[in-house]
This record gives structure tokens, sequence and C-alpha cells, in this order.
């Protein structure tokens, strides 16, 4: 078990040092990747406000708020007041930000279909699964 979990580790520090490099270096697509979930997050849940974006990410509102007045200044989000809070707000996604969201997303999946096209369907459907139930795990051991 050790053994197993010492190539875990290290292939896992390995996968999220490349998959930065990627996005950083604008390899995927032109949106980094915070940018990318949070356009991702309003598009399949609807509108949000910080604080519930925030809490959806583990992030402090002070770092979506920065994030959020980025996609804001290039027109990817607008904010809309919050009739009963005259001082909080929703983001929602513009016709812009749609356009890029989608652009970034075909983008990504594109290369990494390229990178999977050797492995069988099933290799690809057993990845994804093992993929969100790590995901699902971190999620749990964060919210401990």
């Amino acid at each position: 078990m050790n053994n197993t979990v010492d190539v875990i580790e290290l292939e896992m520090a390995i996968l999220v040092r490349r998959l930065v490099s990627m996005t950083t270096y604008k390899k995927i697509g032109n949106l980094d990747r915070s940018a990318y979930l949070l356009l991702y997050q309003i598009d399949s849940h609807g509108s949000a406000g910080v604080k519930a974006l925030s809490d959806e990410f583990h992030l402090d509102i002070s770092t979506v708020s920065r994030q959020a007045a980025a996609l804001e200044q290039k027109g990817y989000v607008r904010r809309i007041p919050d009739p009963v809070d005259g001082r909080a707000y929703s983001l929602e996604m513009t016709e812009a930000g749609l356009e890029v969201l989608n652009e970034n997303k075909k983008a990504r999946q594109d290369s990494i279909g390229k990178m999977l096209s050797s492995w069988s369907d099933g290799e690809r459907v057993i990845f994804g699964e093992l993929l969100r139930k790590f995901n699902m795990a971190i999620l749990e051991e964060a919210l401990e």
C-alpha cells in the first residue's frame, strides 16, 4: 500500500505542475484556471454572489472578489444588484463570457481528447470516474 501511495502522490504532484504550466502558458485556451472555473460555475448554476462562489471553491471572499472584478473588467460577467441588500450583488454571465468559456472548454476538451486518443472508451470512463471520486475525497477532507 505504501508504495502505491508513494506513486500516486508523486504522479499527482507532477500532474498538477504540468496542468498549471499548460494553463499558465496558455497552451490550453486563454483563460487561467480560476477564471475558467468561476465562469463554468456561473454558467452551470446560474448567477451567484461572491460569498456563494467563495464557499463553493473554499476560497477567501477577497480572492473571489478580485477574480470576479477581473472577469467584470473583461466584460465576461456583470453585477446584478440584490434588491433586498443594496451592498450585495450577484454575478451573471455575459454573452462575451459565455463565448470565451465555450472556446476554452472546447480547447481543453480537444487537448485532453488528443492526450487520451490511444485510450479505450472503457479506460476513459474509468479514469473519469476515479478522478470524480478522488475530487470528492478531497472535498470531504477539506470540509472536516
